[in-house]
């Protein structure tokens, strides 16, 4: 038997019609995983499916806002019904949500800036997660991964603190549902990711070079990084494994 393999699991991926979000589909799906690709861009999601179809795997299109809590439990209750039932569930969508964000210091930002963060970073986690849990608990089955980042767990000084601050309630959240749920048979961690390389989403890297130099691995994290411990998360071999925060950096910084 292959260890961290996903044969007769169904995932869904939120925000996964590029960058980590895509990476973390396709590799669960080269793991055996039925993946529901989601992004609030269903070309996007069209295109990675196309891929993980390409390459052997079994993927859906999924397009919703986890923003719309309204939008979420119904999209994910249909495919439920058309396809499986969702055993992994991987939050991803976050950032700046579909406007993106440039960072800027919280003295600077305006206020009806907040709330897109929170919706997106914080809530949007919540829609989703409260979209699959019934099933999951009715299953006595699941796997709840929240991508999260490093500003979550440490003060930066480069302007993300409307973000860091989000993304550290969806680790506390993430911590709590995994108490509430561990005798149920669910998982649930979160993933403290690091600098990605911007390439991967389309962007240039300029900004981000000078920064990679202090990386102690010598490199941008990649989003095949980040699938690789989704998979692992998302395995039967983890399943000891509840309310912890993985710090997935290329060593900057250590705990």
């Amino acid at each position: 038997m292959r260890v961290f393999e996903l044969e007769g699991r169904t995932a869904l991926v939120t925000g996964a019609g590029q960058g980590v979000g895509a990476g973390i589909a396709e590799l669960m799906a080269r793991q055996g995983a039925v993946v529901a690709v989601n992004d609030v861009v269903a070309e996007r999601a069209e295109a990675v499916v196309e891929r993980i179809r390409a390459a052997g795997g079994a993927a859906h299109v999924l397009p919703f806002d986890v923003t719309d809590r309204a939008a979420a439990g119904p999209a994910v209750r249909g495919f439920e019904r058309r396809a499986a039932p969702v055993d992994i569930l991987v939050n991803n969508a976050g950032n700046g949500g579909a406007e993106g964000f440039r960072p800027t210091r919280f003295r600077d930002a305006d206020p009806a800036e907040w709330q897109r963060f929170a919706e997106v970073n914080l809530f949007g986690v919540m829609n989703t997660t409260r979209a699959v849990l019934d099933g999951m608990c009715a299953r006595r089955y699941g796997r709840i991964i929240t991508i999260a980042s490093g500003a979550g767990v440490q003060g930066l000084g480069f302007g993300v603190s409307l973000y860091g601050a989000a993304k550290g309630g969806a680790i506390a959240f993430t911590r709590h549902l995994a108490m509430e749920h561990a005798r149920d048979g669910i998982t649930a961690n979160s993933v403290a990711v690091g600098l990605i390389d911007p390439a991967a989403s389309g962007r240039q890297a300029d900004k981000t070079a000078a920064m990679a130099k202090a990386i102690p691995v010598g490199r941008l994290g990649t989003p095949e990084d980040i699938g690789a411990v989704c998979v692992f998360l998302a395995s039967r071999e983890a399943e000891w494994i509840t309310g912890q925060t993985w710090q997935v950096n290329g060593g900057q910084p250590t705990t």
